[in-house]
């Protein structure tokens, strides 16, 4: 069997791939990966612990090593996943103490920790110093979509690689590359806006397009009225729902699987409580991705009137409006509220007349 290629796991970040690999020799103690989710960090921060966990090793552990790592299954590889809003004092406490612990294998251990875009300021205290004298052969691989304030000083004892947005032909290339049909990938290249993970999930949708024009013509429908706001707050919720049914699908039957080895074999404790962790981070995050999606198509719609409309001032601060909402996402915010408050703040827009509004 052929060795696995860790880098060919990164798409399009070629500059960050070349970095990481010149590292391997001669790696710090922390990383810090900035760049959207799905956009190649994670896929970056597996093969880089991959490399680091075959460097030395005979051919076929090195093997061993990288296909594991890659499957996020190798036991000095640990992944920290937020199971709330931001992360807490508690969580960065139980880094602290995981990083304390030997390596299962070997001398390295590599801590990914994820989304610390969202760590909390009391967290961020309690890390900085481990993160900046770490146990020897401890790495940590910080994966932020950007640099808040809140993790300024951390970054700042940390190698910084950046993973900006893939570009849709990047995208559409991968796609079609992995067996999808090339108008197809087109669309969901167009539609992810820049991020791989998003782009799989929507290459099989079949109402993406059913739901990408019920988000192009809200402005026709818009009267001013919480009647007709509350209205398409249903409408949206509901095609988000059917978004979703995909996925709720396949974590049903990964639950069921899950259930068959407990009942089979005996197995119980965290792994089933991590799978309901992850499953429900995995489904909030398609939710805040199908409002990004929405609001992106309607700042299009909307941005497509500048030159006509008579009114610039109100299509800017429509503009303007859903800017912010798009940066609410990343704070988890209750999802009707966010609805109701930025659909109250756009103008109503006449039908195009050449064509369906904000057709690409």
């Amino acid at each position: 069997m052929a060795e696995p290629d860790a880098w060919s796991t990164v798409v399009g970040q070629p500059a960050a791939v070349a970095a990481l690999r010149a590292a391997v020799a001669r790696p710090v103690h922390a990383w810090l990966f900035v760049g959207p989710s799905g956009a190649g960090g994670r896929s970056a921060a597996r093969a880089f612990a991959a490399e680091l966990f075959a460097a030395g090793a005979s051919e076929e552990d090195a093997a061993r090593h990288r296909r594991l790592a890659l499957a996020e299954q190798h036991p000095d590889l640990l992944i920290v996943e937020r199971t709330g809003a931001a992360i807490p004092i508690e969580a960065a406490r139980e880094i602290v103490r995981r990083a304390s612990l030997s390596p299962a294998e070997g001398d390295r251990k590599v801590m990914v920790l994820d989304e610390f875009h969202l760590v909390s300021p009391p967290a961020a205290a309690t890390l900085l110093k481990t993160i900046e004298e770490p146990p020897p052969g401890t790495y940590f691989v910080i994966l932020a979509d950007e640099v808040t304030p809140d993790l300024v000083t951390i970054a700042s004892r940390c190698a910084r690689v950046d993973f900006p947005p893939l570009s849709d032909d990047v995208i559409r290339d991968a796609l079609v590359a992995e067996g999808a049909d090339p108008a197809r990938a087109q669309e969901a290249a167009a539609a992810a806006h820049g991020t791989l993970d998003r782009a799989r999930l929507l290459v099989s949708d079949d109402r993406l397009a059913l739901r990408m024009r019920l988000w192009r013509e809200i402005p026709e429908r818009l009267d001013g009225t919480g009647h007709v706001v509350a209205t398409l707050v249903d409408e949206i919720r509901a095609s988000i729902d059917d978004a979703g049914a995909p996925l709720a699908e396949a974590q049903a039957r990964e639950a069921a699987e899950v259930q068959e080895r407990v009942e089979r074999y005996g197995q119980r404790g965290s792994g089933q409580r991590d799978l309901e962790t992850r499953q429900r981070r995995a489904a909030r995050r398609l939710r805040m991705d199908e409002l990004r999606l929405g609001f992106e198509e309607l700042a299009e719609r909307y941005r497509a009137e500048l030159p006509t409309t008579a009114d610039p001032a109100e299509v800017v601060g429509a503009l303007q409006a859903l800017q912010r909402a798009i940066e609410a996402l990343i704070r988890n915010p209750s999802e009707e509220l966010l609805l109701q408050s930025v659909l109250l703040q756009l103008p109503r827009l006449s039908p195009r007349r050449d064509g369906p509004a904000g057709t690409r």
